[in-house]
C-alpha cells in the first residue's frame, strides 16, 4: 500500500498520557489512502494514520446515498427526479446509492483492518501503549459501526477481520444476522475498555461516544430473532450504556436546535461522534451533500445547488406540530426567512434568505411544490468565513448526538411496555421535545418516541435504521408504516408574504403518480450491488455462522 499525503499534528501528547491540544487533526487532511506499515513510528504518526477514518472512507456513503438511503427509502423525502428508486422502493443492484453504500462500508472494514494489523506488528518502541490500544479502538469503532450499517442493509454479509485472508480465498460467504451483530458487539465493546475520556484531538472518538453508540447496538440487536418483543437484557444494556454517557459525559444539547447545522458549531457540546470535514483537501476529505440538498445556485455561490426537485415527503411534513422549530431548521417552506444565509439572485444584490414563492395564478401555482431541504445546507462563503466552494463544505456529519442517547434511553426503558412514565425517561425523552418549543408529555408510547425520532434526526440519515431496527422484532409494523407513507406530490402555498403563519397543502388526487408503495419482505432489504455478485457468485450461498476462533 503506497504511502500518503499525511496528517501531523502539533503536539499535546504527554508521555504517553492522551491529553486534549489545541491543535485540529484535520487541518492537513489526507489526499489518498491509510498509510503504510513503515509510517507508524511515534504517537503522532499513528494518530495521523487514524484520521482518514473520520473522513475519507466514509465519503462515498456520505454523498449521496445517506440520504438516498437513510431518509429516501425511510420516507423523509420525495422527487419528482432524483432518488426515485429509493423512494418508490425500488432500489436494485444497480441503484448507484446502493453499490456506492457497500463500497464505502466495506471501505471502511478494509483500511481498519489494514490499520489494526499494521499498527500491532509495526508501531514503533517510542510509540506509548495507550496510544496504540486508542488508535486500535478508532479502528474497531469505524469497523464495527460499518457493519452495523451492512447488516441492517443487506441482511447477511460477510464478516472479514483479515484483508490478507480476503485477497487469497475466492469463497468467503456471507455471515447469518446474529454472528454479524456478535462482531459489532465485540468491536464496540474494545471500543469502550480502550478509549479515553478525553479525546486527544478536538473531533476524535472518546468513551463516551463508544459507550453511546453500543447502546445504540445494543438497542438495535434487542430484536434480533425475536417476534413480537424485544430482548430484555440486551434493553438493559442500552438502557445502562445510554445512562452512563448522559450522568458521565459531560455532553449537553445545544440550547437551539437551529444551531446545530451552523459551521461554526462543529463539534459543540451535543455532539458525541461526526465525521470530520474540510473544505479545501484532497476530493474524499469535503463534505458534499449541500450540492445535492441546496434548491440552487443563488444561497449556495457557486455552480451546484441541484436540490429544486427534491424535498419533503407529505408524510414527514404532517408530523411537524405548528410551534416545532425542527421543522424550519430540517426543511425550507415558501416565505421562510433565514437571517443566517445570504442569497443573491441572477443579477441581484445580496440578501437575507426568503424562501422563493411562485405566482399565485393558477398557472403557476402548478409548479410550487417542493419543501426544500435546509438541513446541512449551511450557504454561501460570506456565511461561513469562506469555508465553502464548489460541492465543499466542512460541516460535521453528526453520527451521535447526545439527543439520541436520550430518546434511546426512554426506548430501551420502556422497552416491551405499552407505556411508560418513569421519571427519567420522560426527563430525557421532554429534553428534547422542550427543546424543539413542544410542550412536554407525562407518559410516552412507542409511537410517541418513534415519531419524535424521525423528527429530530430527519434529513440525518437515520430514518431508514427506525425501520430496520423495527423490522428485526416486527416486521409486518415495518413494513405497514412504511406502506401506508404518502411520498407523492404536492404543492404548498404560504398563507401571507413576507411572514406567513401557515400554509396550504394541495394534492392533486386525479394524478396518475402514485402517492403510496407497497413495502413487504421482497422489498425491504437491499439487494446486494450487481458488480459484488459477479465478482463474488459465493455471496448467493446460504449464510454460515461466523466462525470466532473459540
Amino acid at each position: 500500500m503506497r504511502k500518503a499525503n499525511h496528517i501531523y499534528y502539533l503536539a499535546g501528547l504527554a508521555a504517553g498520557i492522551l491529553t486534549g491540544c489545541s491543535s485540529e487533526f484535520l487541518d492537513r487532511p489526507p489526499q489518498s489512502q491509510i498509510v503504510d506499515a513503515n509510517f507508524y513510528q511515534t504517537a503522532e504518526q499513528v494518530l495521523a494514520g487514524t484520521a482518514p477514518l473520520y473522513n475519507l472512507v466514509w465519503f462515498d456513503y456520505n454523498d449521496k446515498a445517506s440520504h438516498g438511503i437513510g431518509d429516501a427509502r425511510g420516507g423523509i423525502l420525495t422527487s419528482g427526479s432524483y432518488q426515485l428508486e429509493n423512494i418508490q422502493m425500488n432500489t436494485t443492484g444497480l441503484t448507484a446509492e446502493n453499490g456506492a453504500s457497500w463500497r464505502s462500508f466495506y471501505n471502511i472494514v478494509g483500511q481498519s483492518n489494514t490499520l489494526i494489523k499494521n499498527i500491532e506488528q509495526f508501531a514503533g518502541e517510542n510509540v506509548p501503549a495507550n496510544i496504540k490500544q486508542y488508535a486500535i479502538a478508532e479502528a474497531r469503532f469505524m469497523r464495527g459501526l460499518a457493519y452495523s450499517y451492512l447488516v441492517q442493509n443487506w441482511g447477511p454479509v460477510p464478516v472479514i477481520e483479515d484483508n490478507s485472508t480476503l485477497l487469497q480465498d475466492t469463497s468467503i460467504a456471507r455471515n447469518t444476522i446474529p454472528s454479524v451483530w456478535e462482531f459489532i458487539m465485540r468491536d464496540l465493546r474494545f471500543a469502550v475498555q480502550h478509549m479515553p475520556e478525553t479525546a486527544p484531538q478536538e473531533g476524535r472518538l472518546t468513551k463516551w461516544a463508544a459507550e453511546g453508540m453500543l447502546a445504540k447496538m445494543f438497542l438495535a440487536r434487542s430484536g434480533v430473532g425475536q417476534s413480537g418483543s424485544r430482548n430484555q437484557a440486551d434493553l438493559d444494556s442500552a438502557a445502562w450504556y445510554a445512562k452512563h454517557v448522559i450522568d458521565n459525559s459531560g455532553a449537553s444539547l445545544l440550547p437551539e436546535y437551529r444551531d446545530l447545522f451552523l459551521m461554526e458549531n462543529n463539534n459543540n457540546p451535543e455532539s458525541l461522534f461526526a465525521l470530520q470535514w474540510v473544505y479545501n483537501g484532497g476530493w474524499g476529505t469535503n463534505n458534499s451533500v449541500q450540492a445535492y440538498l441546496a434548491y440552487g445556485s443563488e444561497i449556495t455561490g457557486f455552480g451546484d445547488g441541484w436540490g429544486g426537485d427534491i424535498g419533503a415527503s407529505l408524510y414527514i411534513l404532517e408530523k411537524y406540530e405548528e410551534a416545532d422549530k425542527r421543522r424550519k431548521a430540517t426543511f425550507m417552506l415558501p416565505a421562510s426567512h433565514y437571517s443566517y444565509i445570504t442569497q443573491v439572485p441572477s443579477g441581484g444584490e445580496p440578501q437575507e434568505l426568503r424562501v422563493p414563492v411562485n405566482s399565485t395564478d393558477e398557472e403557476s401555482r402548478r409548479y410550487n411544490s417542493r419543501v426544500w431541504v435546509k438541513k446541512y445546507v449551511v450557504g454561501r462563503p460570506e456565511d461561513n468565513d469562506g469555508k465553502v466552494q464548489q460541492q465543499r463544505t466542512e460541516i460535521n456529519t453528526y453520527m451521535l448526538r447526545l439527543a439520541d442517547v436520550y430518546l434511546i434511553y426512554a426506548e430501551a426503558v420502556l422497552g416491551n411496555n405499552a407505556s411508560t412514565s418513569d421519571g427519567e425517561a420522560l426527563q430525557y425523552y421532554n429534553a428534547v421535545r422542550t427543546r424543539a418549543g413542544l410542550d412536554p408529555k407525562t407518559s410516552v408510547t412507542w409511537e410517541d418516541i418513534f415519531n419524535e425520532r424521525l423528527l429530530e434526526f430527519a434529513m440525518e440519515g437515520q430514518a431508514w435504521y427506525e425501520f430496520t431496527r423495527l423490522h428485526y422484532y416486527d416486521p409486518q409494523k415495518a413494513y405497514t408504516i412504511l406502506s401506508g407513507q404518502d411520498r407523492g406530490f404536492f404543492r404548498i402555498y404560504p398563507d401571507q408574504i413576507p411572514d406567513p403563519n401557515s400554509w396550504e397543502i394541495e394534492i392533486d388526487e386525479g394524478s396518475a403518480q402514485p402517492r403510496t408503495y407497497v413495502v413487504n419482505a421482497g422489498n425491504f432489504y437491499l439487494p446486494l450491488p450487481a458488480t459484488e455478485l459477479s465478482r463474488a457468485p459465493n455471496l448467493r450461498k446460504p449464510p454460515v455462522p461466523y466462525d470466532f476462533g473459540e
